[in-house]
């Protein structure tokens, strides 16, 4: 997927919370991105530095546009043919056959 143009978003800072310390309390390190056209927002606070923040940010945005946009290949049914249905009633033949050997043998009977 393309980087959306700088006409496309909208980029905010804000002042961060949490560890960090001064740096990250008093200075508009946080970063929000808004993808105009499809409402899609994607923040970052985890960093002291803005230029990180807002690194990290354009990544998560560029994933959310893509994951958007991702529409998978429609599954296309098929039938399983006649020899393989064959195959797969022969081995399980052969595995109930194995199973049934492995239990003890009742001499009762």
């Amino acid at each position: 997927m393309r980087r959306p143009n700088d006409s496309e978003v909208e980029i905010t800072h804000y002042k961060g919370s949490g560890p960090g310390g001064q740096n990250r309390n008093k200075r508009l390190t946080g970063v929000r991105i808004r993808h105009l056209p499809t409402g899609i927002v994607a923040e970052a606070t985890e960093r002291r530095s803005q230029a990180q923040n807002l690194a990290a940010a354009w990544e998560r945005l560029e994933e959310k546009i893509a994951r958007h946009f991702f529409r998978p290949k429609p599954r296309v049914a098929t039938k399983k043919s006649r020899a393989s249905q064959a195959r797969r009633v022969e081995q399980k033949k052969v595995q109930s056959t194995r199973k049934r050997q492995r239990s003890k043998p009742n001499w009762e009977d």
